[in-house]
């Protein structure tokens, strides 16, 4: 995402500063406060997060509330004592209920707990929110909060440790594919519906709203329809061209029943729209995602004839 929302800025003329992970450990106060010393922000869109997919929510519930709340919290603080002009928080679909009704929408925000594999994280930068409206009650602080449904795209995280879903997918096939194997195996019921968002039509909508929107209500960021995670399944698998059979293992959590929001206050405010045809965006990342591999076979052959 982060890369994706520099280009959008640099391309309206921006200056952009980006505090990598390796240069800034932004839970920790003074590494904030060295970041804002060397940049001098005007605007901060703050996209940094701990995430992952059920597993690894599962897996880190504590780091992932921490690292996030800390975050968070910390550089919103930080940008008020400094006069930033404009702090833009980025939230998650997680924060919703787990049953909220289909479509979500913004007003059903507090209406329940969120699904249990990833209330921590949910949570955590669902306080962003309660943040962002008492600074601007108090402060007259202006910081906005957006929602992004769940994001694919080229550059994607397919990391399997901590991957989303479609990633997860995409490497699952290709490597079904590559040992011609006759079945692939994947988590839950496949009856969960997701909503997803290709990463260009969300970095040109965080920047429509840090142009354009300063208002104090969350904002849902989406693409406004639905799909079951079988469904994805299958299609990711036709686009690959894995023939075998899809096994579903029903021990495995399928996270919230079912995900889509409700967008109509994103084009009202700030006029945007989702652009880019879903199976058009799933066929880029993966063709980028062939890119990458063939690169590191070429990478790994390489290295072996040094080493042999």
């Amino acid at each position: 995402m982060g890369s994706y929302v520099v280009r959008e800025l640099e391309g309206r003329g921006a200056q952009v500063f980006v505090p990598t992970i390796n240069q800034y450990d932004l839970t920790q106060a003074d590494s904030i406060q060295q970041a804002f010393d060397d940049s001098q922000p005007e605007v901060v869109i703050h996209l940094a997060a701990a995430v992952g997919g059920i597993g690894a929510n599962q897996a880190n519930p504590g780091r992932f509330f921490y690292e996030n709340i800390m975050m968070g919290v910390q550089l919103m603080e930080e940008a008020r004592k400094r006069g930033v002009g404009k702090f833009v928080a980025l939230g998650t679909i997680c924060c919703y209920p787990k049953f909220a009704p289909i479509p979500f929408k913004e007003e059903s925000l507090w209406d329940g707990y969120p699904e249990e594999t990833n209330a921590p994280y949910g949570l955590a930068k669902k306080m962003l929110l309660v943040q962002s409206q008492a600074y601007r009650q108090q402060y007259d602080f202006n910081s906005i909060f957006l929602m992004p449904v769940n994001l694919y795209g080229p550059g994607d995280n397919f990391d399997p440790a901590s991957s989303h879903v479609i990633p997860a997918l995409i490497k699952k096939f290709l490597e079904a594919k590559a040992t011609r194997s006759d079945e692939v195996t994947l988590w839950g019921t496949g009856t969960p519906t997701r909503e997803f968002l290709y990463v260009a039509d969300c970095a040109r909508a965080i920047v429509l709203a840090t142009e354009q929107y300063d208002e104090s209500e969350p904002v849902n960021i989406g693409a406004g329809f639905e799909i079951s995670i079988k469904d994805l399944a299958q299609l990711i698998a036709e686009l690959i061209g894995f023939s075998g059979e899809i096994v579903w293992d029903i021990s495995k959590p399928d996270g919230q029943p079912r995900r889509m929001l409700d967008t109509s206050r994103a084009k009202e405010k700030f006029g945007f729209t989702a652009t880019t045809n879903f199976r058009q965006g799933l066929a880029q990342t993966i063709a980028w995602y062939k890119k990458i591999r063939q690169r590191e076979a070429a990478g790994e052959q390489i290295t072996q004839r040094i080493t042999s």
